[in-house]
C-alpha cells in the first residue's frame, strides 16, 4: 500500500483501495507521514487557488497559497476536527489573502473580473435573484458591483455563491458565527442587487 495514499478493504468479493478521508490523511501526517501531506495537498490546492483568486490575491495567487499550505503543515497540531478540514484550509488562505491586501498599495480586480467571465461555479438552486445576476449577459455588471462592495460582503458573496460553501463552511472560512454569516449574506446580496440595479438604470 502507497503510504499516505490508500487503505485496503478486505471483504467477500475482491480486495479494492478506498481513498483515505481527511481526517485519516491529519492523523498519519501527524505520526510523521510526509506523503500523507503530499497528498491532502494534491487534493485541495485547486479549491485554495480559488479562493485565493475569487478574493483578490490576483497573480500572487499561487503564492499565497505556498504559504498558507506551510502554515497548515505547521499549525496542524491546532486542528482539531470541529470543522472539516478543507474549511479550516481555506481559512487559512483566506486570512493570507487579508494579509497581502493589507500589504498592497492597490486592489487587484482583474483576476476578480477574469474568474466571473470564465462561469466560475454553477448557481443552479440559489437564490433567484443572484441565478440571474450571474447570467452571461450581466457578468460585467456583477463584476463592477462586486469590486464596489466592502471587503466584508464582497467576502460573503463570494464564500457562498462563487465557491460554494455552505453556511458552517463559510462561517469557519470567514472566522464568524453562523448567524453572523446568515445576516451578513442577506445584506451583502441586498447590496450587491441594489448597485446592479443602479447600473441597469444607468444603462437605460
Amino acid at each position: 500500500m502507497e503510504p499516505g495514499r490508500r487503505r485496503r478493504c478486505h471483504g467477500s468479493g475482491p480486495t479494492a483501495e478506498v481513498a483515505l478521508d481527511d481526517d485519516e490523511l491529519v492523523t498519519r501526517v501527524r505520526a510523521g507521514d510526509r506523503e500523507a501531506y503530499d497528498t491532502l495537498v494534491a487534493r485541495h490546492t485547486a479549491s485554495a487557488y480559488r479562493t485565493a483568486v475569487l478574493l483578490g490575491a490576483g497573480p500572487d495567487a499561487e503564492d499565497v497559497v505556498q504559504e498558507a499550505f506551510v502554515k497548515a503543515y505547521r499549525k496542524l497540531s491546532r486542528y482539531r476536527a470541529e470543522a472539516s478540514f478543507r474549511s479550516w484550509l481555506l481559512a487559512i488562505v483566506a486570512n493570507e489573502t487579508r494579509n497581502l491586501h493589507r500589504t498592497r498599495s492597490r486592489r487587484d480586480g482583474l483576476v476578480l473580473r477574469a474568474a466571473a467571465a470564465a462561469d466560475p461555479v454553477g448557481a443552479s438552486g440559489v437564490d433567484d435573484g443572484l441565478d440571474a445576476v450571474l447570467a452571461a449577459e450581466r457578468r460585467a455588471a456583477l463584476v463592477g458591483a462586486l469590486r464596489r462592495l466592502p471587503a466584508r460582503d464582497r467576502e460573503a458573496i463570494v464564500c457562498r455563491y462563487l465557491l460554494d460553501l455552505g453556511e458552517d463552511e463559510t462561517a469557519t472560512v470567514l472566522g464568524l458565527p453562523r448567524g453572523t454569516v446568515k445576516s451578513r449574506t442577506h445584506r451583502a446580496l441586498a447590496k450587491l442587487r441594489a448597485l446592479l440595479d443602479r447600473e441597469v438604470a444607468r444603462r437605460g
